[in-house]
């Protein structure tokens, strides 16, 4: 068969596949953020089907729509956005919005601390500091001291969870790298090919400099490391298409 057949017959599979998608509701993948950086806890309306759902902390969101639905995406830190539903969304199963902060001038803001707290209240320490879950666990592990922290240390246990520290460090960069840049990025700024960019990514979170930049959300510093990073995988790579 005639390659320009067997494109034509993927091309009518895809419009109708389209075509018949158009009518019918879908689940949607979509994230939310602003110029610099994701949104969380938004609320996301369907007012078609009066669906909906809010966004996570990485500004991801998932629901049902159709070609022609209207979406509403509200937050008290955001202007509203309002997204008509077309057949390419349809098609790609994924949708990418974009919000403007809302401005509030100083002379018209209050703020209002209360002096009850739970530091104040001596519940909690002043000032403790706030851990991840693997961090808690080796804070178990090593703050009891005595019989409890020698058999932890000599069973390999700190050290065990030391590293999930780790782990669950490059996790959480990983899955902000996933949606903190668009292909078009990886390919046209750092030269990664299409294929690549997976694995570049996991290349990515090796480097403790770029996790600690991606934890306090400095885009410009991530910026700069991917663009050193790039370089670096970009010459490993030939080197590994070479042999």
């Amino acid at each position: 068969m005639k390659k320009s057949t067997i494109i034509g017959l993927f091309l009518l599979l895809l419009f109708q596949t389209a075509f018949s998608q158009e009518g019918s509701n879908v689940q949607l993948r979509g994230t939310i953020k602003t110029v610099n950086d994701f949104v969380n806890e938004v609320n996301v309306i369907n007012e078609t089907t009066k669906a909906t759902t809010s966004s996570n902390e990485l500004g991801q969101f998932t629901i049902t729509a159709k070609v022609g639905d209207l979406l509403v995406f509200t937050a008290v830190n955001i202007i509203t956005v309002n997204k008509k539903i077309t057949k390419q969304d349809i098609v790609s199963g994924f949708i990418d919005v974009f919000a403007n902060l809302k401005t509030f001038p100083l002379d018209e803001v209050v703020i209002q601390e209360s002096a009850i707290s739970a530091e104040s209240l001596g519940i909690i320490p002043a000032n403790q500091k706030k851990y991840t879950a693997a961090e808690r666990k080796l804070y178990t592990a090593t703050s009891g001291g005595g019989i409890d922290g020698l058999l932890n240390t000599i069973s390999g246990r700190k050290a065990m969870l030391k590293k999930e520290i780790i782990v669950e460090s490059k996790e959480t960069a990983f899955n902000r790298l996933i949606y903190l840049f668009e292909d078009d990025y990886y390919i046209n700024k750092l030269k990664i090919p299409l294929d690549y960019i997976k694995g570049f990514q996991f290349y990515c979170v090796e480097d403790s400099e770029l996790v600690s930049a991606v934890k306090s959300k400095n885009n410009t510093l991530i910026k700069f490391l991917m663009v050193n990073l790039a370089a670096k995988y970009n010459k490993l790579s030939k080197v590994e298409t070479t042999n």
